[in-house]
């Protein structure tokens, strides 16, 4: 008996070239007589692919795939953890950064993705919750963490990852304005002038492979890195060491490990968070990890060579 597969895919996603790596995924599954089902539900709208995911018969199918960026993935994840959907999860990369996917070494050549479901190994993976808004990568907020969600489409189809740098450019002369941000976890209070934050289940963020140096996805826990109000001649030595993973204990950066966060600001003014690259919800808002949420499908040792 072959595969039964879901596929959610986001069509415009990589240049929109997801199409086309699925189906020659599925042939080359075709070909090794591995496939026995696959429908396909194409998103056109945001919600479309949480609403997708919510509503899978866990007894019709043996894995979820979800084929897009990580606002795919974040909507997929989002629909199975609100539908109690508990099957094995593939990630297929097609966005513009793919941060989780990344760090899982997940294959993106349609041969080599079909082999993965054909030799899957599993993994328990962690998930993060802000209030009603989940995230598998990276909540964020301050400067620049908008950008993933306010550029357009058609901008990052046409110039990928280059489109997230080009927009970004507007806010480097806001480097000065700060989020007065306080963190309680259960180990105690921190306050900061906040240039930026995020809180992350993966060392993977923004294609800075080594920006969250201790997270471990299936620990339990949270990372949080928070930027501090800087000189700008300050930025570029802190770059450097980010890039080394070498900055966890720069005096312009506070780095804390949480099952919980709770995350407020004395600011008057409506602070709202990214989630996974989409819109999420606004300060105050409490951040909290949920253990093994999600059954992640992974290279099994024939891939990983």
């Amino acid at each position: 008996m072959g595969l039964k597969l879901k596929i959610i895919i986001n069509p415009s996603s990589g240049r929109e070239t997801a199409r086309v790596n699925i189906e020659d995924m599925l042939a080359y599954l075709a070909s090794q007589k591995k496939l026995e089902r696959a429908d396909i539900y194409y998103t056109a709208a945001r919600y479309d692919a949480t609403n997708y995911a919510k509503n899978t018969n866990v007894d019709e199918y043996d894995y979820l795939i979800a084929v897009g960026g990580d606002g795919t993935v974040n909507e997929v994840v989002t629909g199975m953890l609100l539908g109690g959907v508990d099957i094995p999860l593939a990630i297929y990369t097609s966005g513009t950064v793919n941060d989780f996917a990344t760090i899982n070494h997940l294959p993106s050549i349609p041969s080599d993705f079909a082999r993965m479901l054909m030799n899957p190994e599993f993994k328990r993976v962690d998930c993060g919750k802000a209030g009603d808004s989940y995230f598998l990568n990276v909540l964020a907020g301050g400067l620049m963490t908008e950008v993933a969600y306010t550029v357009p489409s058609d901008l990052k189809t046409a110039f990928g990852p280059a489109a997230y740098w080009i927009s970004a450019l507007k806010d480097i002369p806001t480097i000065n304005k700060t989020i007065p941000l306080k963190i309680t976890t259960d180990d105690g209070e921190y306050e900061a002038d906040a240039i930026m934050f995020l809180i992350s289940n993966s060392k993977s963020v923004g294609g800075f492979r080594k920006l969250m140096t201790m997270a471990d996805l299936s620990d339990g826990l949270l990372d949080i890195l928070v930027v501090k109000k800087m000189d700008i001649s300050d930025i570029m030595p802190l770059l450097g060491k980010i890039v080394l993973g070498d900055h966890i204990h720069n005096d312009n950066v506070l780095y804390l490990q949480s099952q919980k966060f709770e995350l407020s600001t004395t600011s008057d003014a409506i602070i709202t968070l990214d989630v996974d690259g989409e819109e999420g919800p606004v300060l105050p808002t409490t951040v909290e990890c949920i253990k093994n949420a999600v059954n992640l499908i992974i290279p099994g040792k024939e891939d990983s060579l």
